[in-house]
C-alpha cells in the first residue's frame, strides 16, 4: 500500500485555520488530526491530548534530542512540535492525516515528506485579520500587535504551498478544502490501493 495522504495546513494567526480544520474533520470521519506537542499553557476550553499534548520545556528538549519530531519551532517563546511516530504510524495504516502548523513547520515537513499535500489559508484582508485577532480577547494589546506583524510576514510565504484557500466566506472556504481532500483521494495511486480487489475483478 502507498499509505494515507498527509495534508499540511498552514495560515497566519487569525485566518480561521483552526475553525476550518475542525469543520473539515467533523464532515469527514476518514480524516485524522495530528495533535502537536507544546510548552505553552492550555487556553480556556482546551484539553490535553485533544487540542495539544501539553508538556514542559525539559520534556520538549528531550524529544528534540531524540529526533522525535517531524518538525518543531518556537513561537512567542513557546515551543511546538509534531510527533514523528504518531504521524508515520497513521500514514502506514492508510489513514489520511491533517497537520495544522505554521509555514516554517510546513517547510520542514515538505523536506522530509515531499508527497504531502500543502495548503495555505489567507484572510480576505488585513482589516478583517486584525478584527479577528482583537475579537479573541485572550491576548494583551502588545501581543496582538506582535501577532499582526508576524501574520504579515507569514502571508508572504503563500507561494510555497500547492493550494491557496481564502477564508472570506467560511462555507466556501470549507468547500474548497473538501475539494482538495477529495482530489487527493482520487489520484490513481490512491484509487489503485483502495479499490485493488475491484480493479483485479474488473480487469480479469
Amino acid at each position: 500500500m502507498s499509505g494515507g495522504n498527509l495534508f499540511v495546513i498552514a495560515a497566519p494567526s487569525g485566518a480561521g485555520k483552526t475553525s476550518l480544520v475542525q469543520a473539515l474533520m467533523a464532515a469527514d470521519p476518514r480524516l485524522r488530526f495530528s495533535v502537536s506537542h507544546t510548552t505553552r499553557r492550555p487556553r480556556p476550553g482546551e484539553e490535553n491530548g485533544r487540542d495539544y499534548h501539553f508538556i514542559d520545556e525539559d520534556a520538549f528538549r528531550r524529544m528534540v534530542s531524540e529526533c522525535a519530531f517531524l518538525e518543531h519551532a518556537e513561537v512567542f517563546g513557546r515551543c511546538y512540535g509534531t510527533s514523528r511516530a504518531a504521524v508515520e504510524e497513521r500514514l502506514a495504516a492508510g489513514e489520511d492525516v491533517i497537520l495544522e502548523i505554521d509555514w516554517q513547520g510546513a517547510r520542514q515537513i515538505r523536506a522530509l515528506m515531499p508527497a504531502c499535500i500543502s495548503i495555505f489559508i489567507l484572510p480576505p484582508s488585513r482589516g478583517e485579520l486584525e478584527r479577528r485577532l482583537r475579537g479573541r480577547a485572550t491576548d494583551s494589546p502588545d501581543v496582538i500587535e506582535q501577532r499582526l506583524a508576524l501574520a504579515v510576514a507569514e502571508m508572504r510565504h503563500y507561494g510555497e504551498f500547492e493550494y491557496l484557500v481564502v477564508n472570506d466566506r467560511f462555507d466556501e472556504a470549507l468547500t474548497d478544502l473538501q475539494a482538495i481532500v477529495r482530489a487527493a483521494r482520487c489520484r490513481t495511486d490512491r484509487q489503485a490501493d483502495f479499490r485493488s480487489a475491484w480493479l483485479n475483478d474488473l480487469l480479469a
